[in-house]
């Protein structure tokens, strides 16, 4: 594969590790405001989500420090959109 499109996939896989870290948080969030055990939800969720983004940047840099900025690039795209995505309506609009 060449390097443009190695990173690429770099890329993508940063974006998807970031949709599921912002994403899996914004879930903890719903779930431990109803929760009768919230610090159980929470701790969970942060080793679990944790867990998962620091293997996937370790499997997706592979000893390379500009696979691991670029895979940090996505993750941080992924949090823009997950935020934008997840942000509550304003007053006064019929959005949901």
């Amino acid at each position: 594969m060449n390097n443009i499109a190695s990173l690429a996939v770099v890329l993508m896989g940063g974006i998807l590790l970031g949709g599921f870290f912002f994403g899996g948080l914004w879930w903890t969030v719903q779930k431990g405001l109803r929760s009768h055990h919230p610090a159980a939800w929470f701790f969970g969720s942060t080793l679990l989500r944790t867990g998962v983004a620091l293997a996937g940047f370790y499997l997706l840099a592979h000893d390379d420090w500009r696979k691991l900025v670029i895979c940090l690039l996505g993750f941080f795209l992924a949090r823009i959109v997950v935020t934008r995505m997840t942000r509550p309506a304003k007053e006064g609009t019929d959005a949901p």
